[in-house]
């Protein structure tokens, strides 16, 4: 397997968001490969494909979670087929499936599409009476030093209203994620004490990752999550982790494969 490290610079993402191909991992067989632990052990964001290639229906796993998980041991992402919703932190990675089962991930198990870095707080806050999920992407943008890094973000607390969605294994030949998404099984929870896992994209990264918020959610029975809809909470505790630098690994899969620009989907699939 053949790799290019990439150490962003602002200059450097922008091209990069420009040309979401830019930066390849090639990868010359199907094995899954292995991400490694450089360019460094923290600040970094280590990313398995992109949300192009998942706009455009890329759902074949190519990196274990084995691999993954020595990458970074807080995280999101998916699985291979789509099969589900994917958190990580504390080390431990979870699938939420469409049915709602939640189910601790093996280390053989593959993604397609995932985002993982070590996470270390560079910034605390405690949030009173968030009304709702604009609310809190709000409140969290206000206090983030800049708009133009990626940052991990982890949220502890009491939720009064939790709503988040999973979306079923995909068959082949796979439809884009905006069709696939439409089968998605919608949960709803009250009361509930969790995580949630989440990235902020700069808009200018909006072709490697979701621009602005992306999170995900595990209640702390480990029993009930998801991709994150909306939300309310009376009293959370907000840690920031600045990740300036990125990782990208895309399998030789992806490289000859035209795309279409799919940017303008997110808006109704985060949704």
């Amino acid at each position: 397997m053949k790799r290019i490290v990439c150490t962003l610079t602002y200059a450097m993402l922008l091209v990069l968001a420009l040309a979401a191909g830019a930066c390849l991992a090639v990868q010359p067989s199907s094995a899954a490969p292995e991400l490694g632990p450089e360019p460094a052990a923290t600040n970094t964001l280590f990313q398995v494909s992109t949300i192009q290639a998942l706009l455009n229906g890329q759902y074949d796993g190519t990196v274990t979670f084995g691999s993954l998980l020595t990458s970074g041991d807080f995280g999101l992402g998916t699985f291979d087929k789509l099969d589900g919703e994917m958190i990580a932190f504390d080390g431990k990675a979870y699938q939420i499936n469409a049915s709602g089962k939640v189910t601790p991930v093996p280390a053989t198990w593959t993604t397609p599409f995932a985002v993982v870095t070590n996470f270390g707080s560079d910034l605390e806050l405690t949030f009173n009476s968030v009304k709702d999920f604009a609310d809190l992407q709000l409140r969290i943008q206000k206090e983030l030093p800049g708009l133009n890094l990626f940052y991990a973000i982890r949220i502890d607390g009491l939720f009064q209203y939790m709503k988040t969605r999973s979306v079923p294994a995909q068959t082949e030949p796979y439809p884009p994620l905006a069709e696939a998404a439409k089968h998605q099984s919608v949960f709803e929870m009250k009361d509930t004490s969790g995580t949630v896992v989440g990235f902020f994209t700069p808009e200018f990264g909006g072709k490697v990752n979701v621009p602005g918020f992306h999170m995900h959610y595990l209640d702390q029975s480990a029993t009930h999550g998801g991709h994150i809809l909306d939300l309310s909470a009376q009293e959370i505790v907000v840690k920031i982790d600045r990740t300036p630098y990125l990782f990208l690994n895309l399998p030789l899969a992806t490289a000859g494969t035209k795309m279409v620009d799919r940017t303008h989907e997110l808006d109704a699939i985060e949704k």
